[in-house]
């Protein structure tokens, strides 16, 4: 370019950069278009899939066919809130399933909008109970819980979760948006380019840092009911609460992900055998990390703390987390820095009528 200044006249120059931003911007242009046709190419193959089960589902109910023994029937669904760990979780599920024999499937929403419509949850429960192929099976995406008992189905799949603070779980979304992580790097992020810190965001009253923005973890468990969404609603917490103690299995949280898994490993033997391990030493462990992620001041931190909206998700981050230290104090203990699990504390006796 120093070469070109010296040869070219200023005003051919100034035509030079401006082709060259007119370049730039076009190659922009088609890379998102090709990312576009991707997205679409998918979304098209997955619903003839869908279609090709649905059919062969009909085909398959016209005759009786055997049932699976329970262990291979099992279906956990992992509706996975964002920016919670949960590709280095989910990743341990994809490293294992070819080990441990089960399926692992992806829930690809549309814009990873995590409400479904009715004729796409009626799809979704009929798969997923009926799609013998497919089990046992992993399902994990970004979906807010759906009570499968309303779909007059009979087998009800296992959920899991994690959940994290609810402010360090704005922040690291915020950067993400912007930087990306070291999982794609090259990948092109809806916000790329801004590079307003999160301090200066809320400092400046921003809406991709406003309080409205951590109303998120409440609504995720809560489901599918209007209520659950609108900011800010004592219903949607409460019923967040509610199905977190009686349809989950086990939620972690994100502080504590190593006893989340060990004690998923304990319980699910069939789908997370081996998982405590690979997670310790495996070169996938905490696979995803947030680029040029900086923490927030201890004002920005006191001004999200003020609103209501944050008083409700670090309520319900607080009860979470509560439930998962009394799950693990009856499941493990420590002993000079390391967790073991506790062996079988209950047998069965006076047994009538006597075996001759």
């Amino acid at each position: 370019m120093g070469l070109l200044r010296i040869m070219m006249p200023p005003k051919f120059q100034l035509l030079a950069v401006m082709a060259f931003g007119v370049a730039m911007l076009f190659i922009e242009n088609q890379i998102q278009k090709l990312d576009e046709s991707r997205a679409k190419l998918e979304r098209t193959m997955a619903r003839h899939e869908v279609r090709e089960v649905e059919q062969r589902q009909m085909r398959d109910g016209l005759r009786e066919t055997p049932l699976l023994p329970e262990i291979e029937d099992l279906i956990i669904i992992y509706n996975r809130v964002p920016k919670t760990a949960s590709t280095s979780f989910t990743n341990i599920a994809y490293d294992l399933c070819g080990k441990n024999r089960f399926h692992v499937l992806h829930i690809n929403t549309t814009k990873n909008n995590p409400v479904m419509s009715l004729q796409d949850q009626m799809r979704f429960v009929r798969n997923v109970t009926s799609w013998r192929e497919m089990k046992p099976g992993f399902y994990h995406g970004h979906v807010s819980y759906l009570d499968f008992t309303k779909f007059g189905v009979k087998g009800k799949p296992v959920y899991i979760n994690i959940v994290r603070d609810p402010i360090e779980r704005l922040v690291s979304y915020y950067y993400f948006l912007r930087f990306g992580d070291d999982y794609r790097p090259g990948l092109r992020r809806r916000k790329q380019g801004d590079k307003k810190t999160f301090d200066e965001c809320v400092s400046s009253g921003g809406s991709d840092c406003a309080p409205e923005k951590l109303w998120l973890q409440i609504p995720f468990f809560c489901g599918h009911y209007s209520e659950c969404w609108n900011v800010g609603s004592k219903w949607a917490l409460e019923q967040a609460k509610y199905n977190l103690v009686n349809e989950y299995l086990l939620v972690g949280v994100t502080e504590e992900l190593e006893d989340f898994i060990m004690m998923l490993e304990a319980a699910l033997p069939r789908f997370f055998r081996g998982a405590t391990e690979l997670y310790r030493t495996g070169k996938k462990s905490h696979l995803r990390k947030t680029s040029e992620k900086k923490p927030p001041t201890k004002e920005s931190i006191s001004k999200l703390q003020q609103s209501n909206i944050w008083k409700m998700e670090n309520e319900f981050y607080e009860f979470a987390l509560e439930q998962f230290q009394f799950v693990r104090a009856h499941s493990v203990r420590e002993k000079d820095g390391e967790l073991y699990l506790l062996s079988q504390n209950f047998f069965y006796e006076k047994i009538y009528p006597k075996v001759n």
